[in-house]
């Protein structure tokens, strides 16, 4: 079968994933939270090129990655205004079931410090820089 993005949406659904990518090379699936599996899958230098993303949330952060990882589609159960405004300029066609002005944290007390870190960014290698960046001070800050 031809992967598209209603096999990733379904999978992403049916499967309890929180993201979901599939190409000719093969099906990539996480239970991870947040970015996590798109940094994960820029550092094990997994191929997505063309890939057909389903993913729980995308902000401007997840954004940034799946334009990195030359993705051609994204579903999000939930997007960003920033996020879909992103992935528009660089030409990745996107669906969504719920559009929202901005991630909120998971907590709810404000916005995602992912999409907040790279708000006012337009560059996705600057904005790559900044999710690490803001990534690594979470962990330490959590730890």
């Amino acid at each position: 079968m031809v992967p598209n993005i209603l096999e990733a949406k379904n999978k992403l659904l049916q499967g309890g994933y929180t993201c979901v990518a599939l190409n000719d090379d093969g099906i990539y699936t996480s239970m991870d939270r947040g970015v996590k599996p798109l940094l994960d899958w820029i550092s094990n230098k997994c191929d997505l090129t063309d890939a057909y993303v389903a993913d729980k949330v995308v902000g401007k952060a997840a954004a940034f990655l799946y334009v990195l990882l030359k993705v051609k589609e994204v579903y999000a159960v939930v997007i960003s205004e920033p996020a879909l405004i992103t992935l528009e300029k660089h030409n990745i066609k996107v669906s969504y079931g719920q559009l929202v002005s901005a991630i909120r944290n998971r907590d709810n007390t404000g916005f995602c410090p992912m999409e907040s870190s790279v708000w006012d960014i337009e560059d996705p290698n600057i904005a790559y820089e900044t999710i690490v960046r803001t990534r690594n001070e979470l962990i330490l800050k959590n730890n």
